[in-house]
């Protein structure tokens, strides 16, 4: 298929190519249908298993692949790639066998876990759902895939779409937040983003939806672990991000590890048929994740390999994710009539769809261009500049920032000289050499400007919690007219594997912070970390609060840029923060409580959270004017519109996001207290107004799912609300 793809001033072409006299499924200008059928017709039975085969390959030398041959071998369908100096001639070394020494030569498809960017890592998708800036994010993952697909990437496993509301699951740093309606905004921007128009296109990567379905909800926050999730909140909670990927054509779906209410994800034939190829008519892929086919075994699912190889074909998992039990039982299964041949053919013609919709067949081989070998330039830093900078969330200012004034800083905490930190989980081949530390882009965005006395660790980010000499960092501290202390997590704090029971800050940091405060001076805590952190006690005390995340390549400069002014904070919270960790789960969609006021709640900590989802704040005043309705009353199938103006009477220009909250008191089923329906970014210069409009409609923003997916609609008063601002409107027949 000819194009074109657009990257800045770097245009890449794409063309088309025909073969006449070769097979019809070597012919490009036939529908893919007809070669899909052309090849399917002429595998064997093994050439079809094997192409739902995956292989992990690790950091394979590519000069090891001739004596490795039988552990590679030609006809396997799929690869996953990790993001090492050698990626792009393993890529094409083990295509060159796969093409040059197979029956068919059918190509292979080559994948890896492009969370959050390939060579330029962009800020944790956490972080990413706190601009709420879903063009933002598009433009990241065009990014992300334009680095990525140079390097020989076709496929990533991303976005991940997993809701969760406790922050103790490590992995709440690859989702979008607790926000349903968001995390499909931005799922549907990231699709858009890895895709494009057509995924063909250079520049692009197929994308996959993961982990499918219920996993973000693990008993406790431990990673891997039994989710017990009612069908109805199933559908209102976990379903919606998915779906909306779906619709915006993402190529594949990942199943997830998770035992779902007693039928683990990937033996599930009801999320995997019923809802996602019936319901949603879904012709993608589905790959399972890691082992999760041998997983059902653990899980007490399936007996041994070949139970479990035939409970996940069944389901409707098309590809095995390295645990090779496909290949290892399939076979058999067929021979002895357990699984039809039918199934089988129905799989492998899904992964041939997708190689054909990549242009495996007309372009097997990946080509180095502008993006394989050069750092990351000045446009591709920008990108990731403008997502890190609006992703840092203002948690608290009593005045004290920007900093300004030739103010002397002494910069304490062992994030203030750290680079892979900043990175977070999943940076494939981010560098860590190429990111500044947030000490260094300090000095050097600030020089003429602000003094920076010191450069202090203070204490190790992990340490035995048992108390350190703190002397050099007081020290600095009184020797300065103020204090910015970098605390938080190693990147491999948060991710998979890297539940935590509690969310304090580890080590001495919390001790350090203590010894800080007691000195006088004012003190911005930041805290670069891939989850909320328990720092109730502190919080009060600290003059500001700065919640950076895992920021990316270009953390360091967006937090400069935000303490030292010259950017102004709009960053709104996408997960709630909790007072400490004994309160999980808080968030913004619990239902209410039997009884009112603080009945129920805990008697030993406020009933509130430390800082509420939305929560974000700036360095000019915004004031929200108050809403307005259209009408006072609509129908089930009606429209009413809801209008606000939003002034900026501060004296900076700035960013402000709406974020409207609908709450819906009486239904037949329960209803959360409130849920986020609709939100709206945009920038407004001092002393200008910008009118924000929501237009409801009652059968989209208003209806729930019940436990089949079925949407019911009420009539009666919903209260709809921004910021402070609260006003009621009545549904009727």
């Amino acid at each position: 298929m000819a194009g074109w793809i657009r990257f800045g001033t770097l245009l890449i072409v794409t063309s088309a190519s025909t073969s006449e006299g070769a097979p019809p499924y070597r012919r490009a200008e036939a529908t893919i249908e007809a070669r899909v059928e052309d090849l399917l017709a002429r595998m064997t039975l093994e050439e079809k298993l094997d192409q739902l085969h995956q292989c992990g390959t690790a950091d394979l030398n590519p000069n090891n692949l001739a004596s490795r041959a039988d552990e590679f071998r030609a006809t396997y369908g799929s690869y996953i790639l990790g993001g090492s100096p050698t990626v792009l001639e393993t890529r094409n070394g083990l295509q060159r066998r796969a093409v040059e020494e197979s029956r068919l030569g059918v190509p292979a498809v080559f994948a890896a876990d492009v969370i959050h960017g390939w060579r330029t890592i962009l800020p944790i998708p956490l972080a990413q759902a706190c601009s709420w800036d879903p063009v933002l994010v598009e433009a990241g993952a065009a990014l992300a895939a334009a680095e990525a697909s140079a390097h020989g990437i076709d496929w990533t496993f991303a976005p991940m779409l997993d809701h969760c509301v406790d922050p103790r699951w490590g992995r709440i740093a690859e989702t979008f937040g607790e926000s349903p309606w968001a995390s499909s905004m931005f799922a549907a921007a990231s699709v858009r983003g890895y895709q494009g128009e057509d995924p063909a296109e250079r520049g692009r990567v197929a994308s996959c939806l993961k982990h499918y379905v219920g996993y973000g909800a693990s008993e406790g926050g431990r990673d891997y672990s039994f989710t017990d999730i009612s069908r109805q909140a199933l559908w209102e909670w976990h379903l919606p991000a998915f779906e909306a990927g779906v619709r915006a054509g993402a190529a594949s779906v990942m199943s997830a590890f998770n035992d779902l209410s007693g039928i683990p994800t990937s033996a599930n034939p009801y999320t995997l048929g019923t809802v996602l190829r019936e319901q949603w008519g879904f012709d993608g892929v589905v790959v399972s994740d890691w082992n999760s086919v041998l997983q059902l075994v653990r899980q007490g699912f399936a007996r041994d390999g070949a139970d479990a190889a035939a409970a996940a074909i069944r389901a409707g998992v098309d590809v095995d994710m390295a645990d090779g039990l496909y290949r290892e039982h399939l076979a058999a299964h067929v021979s002895s009539g357990r699984i039809p041949m039918e199934t089988i053919d129905d799989a492998v013609r899904r992964v041939l769809r997708l190689k054909f919709r990549l242009g495996l067949f007309e372009r097997p081989y990946a080509e180095r261009n502008h993006f394989t070998d050069t750092r990351p330039d000045t446009e591709r830093g920008a990108v990731a500049l403008a997502l890190a900078t609006r992703s840092i969330v203002l948690l608290r200012n009593d005045g004290t920032l920007p900093i300004g004034g030739d103010a002397r800083i002494a910069l304490i905490g062992p994030l203030a000289t750290e680079r892979a930190a900043l990175l977070g989980s999943w940076a494939q081949y981010g560098q860590p050499d190429e990111t500044a530390t947030i000490a260094e882009a300090i000095e050097r965005i600030g020089r003429g400007r602000v003094v920076v006395t010191s450069v202090t660790e203070g204490c190790p980010i992990i340490g035995d919690g048992e108390g350190k000499d703190f002397s050099a960092a007081v020290a600095a501290a009184v020797a300065s007219d103020m204090v910015v202390l970098c605390l938080g997590e190693h990147a491999w704090m948060s991710g998979e594997n890297a539940s935590r029971a509690s969310l304090s800050l580890a080590g001495d940091q919390l001790a350090l912070a203590r010894a800080l405060l007691d000195i006088g001076r004012p003190v911005v805590l930041v805290l670069v970390s891939g989850r909320p952190l328990e720092i109730e006690s502190i919080a009060p005390r600290c003059a500001a609060i700065v919640a950076a995340w895992q920021g990316g390549s270009k953390a360091a400069e967006a937090l400069a840029s935000i303490l030292l002014g010259d950017a102004n904070p709009s960053g709104r919270l996408a997960i709630t923060w909790p007072r400490v960790t004994g309160q999980i789960p808080v968030h913004h969609g619990s239902r209410p409580r039997a009884r009112g006021g603080d009945e129920g709640a805990y008697r030993d900590i406020e009933d509130s959270p430390l800082f509420p989802f939305g929560h974000g704040l700036s360095y000019t005043d915004f004031e929200h004017g108050p809403i307005r309705l259209s009408a006072a009353q609509t129908t089930l199938d009606g429209t009413i519109e809801a209008r606000v103006l939003v002034r900026n009477a501060g004296a900076r220009d700035g960013t402000e996001t709406v974020l409207w909250m609908m709450q819906d008191p009486v239904a037949r089923i329960t209803r959360p207290a409130e849920v986020l329906r609709h939100f709206e970014t945009a920038e407004i210069s001092t002393g200008e107004a910008r009118e924000f409009v929501f237009r409801i409609e009652p059968r989209v923003h208003l209806s729930y799912p019940d436990e089949e997916g079925r949407r019911l609609l009420d009539t009666g008063l919903v209260r709809l609300r921004v910021g402070r601002q609260v006003v009621e409107f009545e549904v009727v027949e």
